[in-house]
């Protein structure tokens, strides 16, 4: 029997090492240029459609944005984006994911004991013709304890930036960018340009001995680590930044019509999502230039036994392969299969077939109830640390305490959540905010919901978190938009609100045609609303209530034109015996009352003097903050006061 068995082991082995002798390798053209081409720049590798400058027009395709000019004339040749007086380096061209690399510079504004500037950079700017910032690889950061910071293009279609603060370098945290020592926000779609410009609250006197400098910059994700030796002094001159690159201002189904459509053959086409144009890869089981011809060439899985999951027999075919075995063996092939086996007598097979179904079948029985049970107990427990890491207890602690009759805020379910949102779809998010995104959600019973799901935050911000639930569910006013329930049982806490489906009250004064459905009384209405939801909060509430961030983004209209008060994420309650606070300095520029920002004393008088920005916005039309206007009226508030 012995000697059989390994007779039978030998011939697998030798027949499998002659099929595998035997298997066709199909070698790739890894050609990623047109021949004749050069496709080098010092390390980086140049594909087509892009090209030097100095090369053959048919080397690359215009626009200017696909040129690339290599500098020789240095010991390393450097390459350009376009032509290098641009000095915008070329750090890599991705063709898989349609991306190219760039090195752009680092803003710093740097003070001296007599609170002038000492040292300056030339403020970063950058104006591209074709490919846009990648909105999903960036993001734009300042560094600094008396640091505010904006990022815009130079058409005026948009403005944002940050601001840092800190009193002590005690007080930052390495890794995190939340505002303390340094702060971070996103870079919205279509981004073609930007100015940078970086400003100081007090010239830094007040930190000058640990944080003497500013700085601000637009770099790729994951590439810069905040360190609280940075505050003394940023060694980086240059950082990352990823663009989007895309070919023609077509889509796909426009693009597959003309005559220079450049996909060619086992290629799939996908509209640019940033930017306009489409975009050519490989189908599945192909690799190479999708832009060549011939470019995208079968891939052999049986060449490489590290690409195929065959012990038997690999055949090769056009985007795929199969598995099989020799002769006089059964089985699939495959390595984590059934293999290969030995065909047995027909004494041996009805033995063999009912021992390996008995086994199997117990074999696959006690381990699924074994997994099972294990991934159970590890969803129960991640559930319950998810839930006591943001803050459940407490909150559940504050919720029994209310009055049960009148406390209506339910806890939701996880599962429910990402079913009511088809799992966070991006097509569902209506809103980003300060403290997180909002999707558009369909619960059971039909109704649509609005569901705040938090940024990965530290202690303070879950603090902002569990406050902003307390804060809603001791509210009953038909101007504030209503808390429906939350959910804890997720890494990222979960706001469930009743659904406000007519756009914010910033989309209505700024937008041509929506402001010009929405008449003086219907302003003035409106207006008596915010006032009526203020007045509550500050005076009728059970504790009073400071909102903190009053702003046209935060005002919500439904299809009536009623305004309900958003996002009290930042908002504080005040005890009855104080009349004021001594908070951090949070809220948004144009909007944020002077006195608080010099005392951080926060009282009522902030939401109201917000307020007051709100009601000049409504009567003129023109936004919190503009840098078109001149830099004493670049706030509203002073704007009118001036005018």
């Amino acid at each position: 029997m012995f000697i059989h068995e390994l007779l039978s082991r030998v011939v697998v082995l030798g027949t499998i090492v002659l099929g595998a002798y035997h298997i066709h390798i199909a070698e790739a053209d890894d050609s990623i240029t047109k021949p004749g081409c050069r496709s080098t720049c010092g390390n980086l590798s140049i594909p087509y459609p892009f090209r030097l400058s100095d090369s053959e027009s048919h080397c690359g395709i215009e626009p200017s944005s696909f040129r690339v000019d290599c500098d020789d004339s240095a010991n390393h040749p450097t390459p350009y984006m376009d032509n290098k007086g641009s000095a915008l380096e070329i750090l890599s061209i991705s063709l898989e994911d349609h991306e190219m690399r760039v090195a752009t510079l680092i803003g710093r504004d740097c003070y001296n004991s007599a609170g002038y500037v000492a040292t300056s950079s030339i403020f970063p700017t950058l104006t591209l013709k074709e490919f846009p910032i990648s909105n999903t690889k960036n993001k734009f950061i300042a560094v600094g304890c008396d640091t505010y910071a904006t990022f815009k293009d130079r058409q005026g279609n948009f403005a944002f930036g940050c601001m840092s603060i800190c009193n002590d370098i005690s007080e930052v945290t390495n890794g995190s960018c939340s505002g303390i020592g340094c702060c971070e926000t996103s870079i919205p779609r279509n981004s073609f340009d930007y100015n940078i410009s970086i400003d100081s609250y007090r010239n830094h006197e007040e930190v000058l001995d640990f944080n003497p400098c500013s700085y601000a910059f637009a770099v790729e994700n994951g590439f810069y680590n905040f360190s609280s030796d940075d505050l003394s002094g940023l060694e980086l001159e240059k950082a990352p930044l990823v663009l989007d690159w895309a070919i023609g201002d077509k889509n796909c189904e426009v693009a597959k019509s003309s005559a220079n459509y450049m996909c060619t053959e086992n290629t799939h086409c996908t509209d640019a999502k940033n930017g306009v144009g489409y975009k050519c890869t490989c189908l599945e089981g192909f690799h190479g230039n999708p832009y060549l011809t011939n470019g995208c060439q079968d891939i052999d899985e049986c060449a490489d036994p590290n690409k195929n999951q065959c012990n038997g027999i690999c055949y090769n075919f056009d985007g795929s392969y199969n598995c099989s075995c020799p002769k006089g063996y059964h089985g699939d092939g495959r390595k984590g299969g059934q293999g290969c086996t030995a065909n047995a007598n027909p004494s041996h097979w009805v033995q063999i077939l009912v021992g390996a179904g008995a086994g199997t079948i117990v074999l696959l029985f006690s381990a699924g109830f074994l997994y099972l049970g294990i991934k159970k107990r590890k969803l129960i427990r991640l559930k319950e640390q998810y839930f006591k890491q943001n803050g459940g207890l407490l909150l559940q602690q504050q919720l029994h305490e209310r009055d049960r009759t009148t406390n209506t805020t339910k806890i939701f379910k996880a599962e429910e959540l990402e079913k009511a949102t088809n799992n966070y779809d991006e097509s569902r998010i209506v809103g980003r905010g300060g403290y997180g995104t909002v999707y558009k959600g369909l619960l059971p019973n039909n109704t649509v919901v609005a569901i705040k799901k938090s940024k990965l935050v530290d202690k303070t911000q879950i603090e902002q978190f569990i406050n902003e639930v307390i804060v809603l569910s001791q509210i009953n006013h038909r101007n504030v938009v209503k808390l429906l329930g939350c959910c804890l049982e997720t890494e990222v806490p979960l706001l469930v609100y009743e659904f406000v489906n007519n756009g914010t009250l910033f989309d209505h004064i700024h937008n041509c045609i929506k402001s010009s459905k929405m008449p003086w009384d219907t302003r003035l209405r409106i207006a008596s609303d915010i006032a009526g939801v203020l007045s509550y909060l500050h005076s009728a509430a059970s504790t009073p209530i400071i909102h903190r961030d009053v702003k046209s983004t935060n005002i919500l209209l439904d299809d009536n034109y009623i305004a309900k008060v958003s996002d009290f994420g930042a908002s504080r309650l005040v005890p009855l015996d104080q009349t004021q606070l001594s908070t951090l300095v949070q809220g948004t520029l144009g909007y944020l009352d002077p006195e608080y920002l010099q005392t951080n004393q926060l009282t009522e008088k902030s939401d109201v003097y917000s307020f007051g920005v709100v009601l000049v916005e409504l009567i003129t039309g023109k936004k919190a903050l503009s840098f078109d206007r001149p830099e004493k009226e670049r706030s509203l508030a002073m704007h009118f006061l001036l005018s």
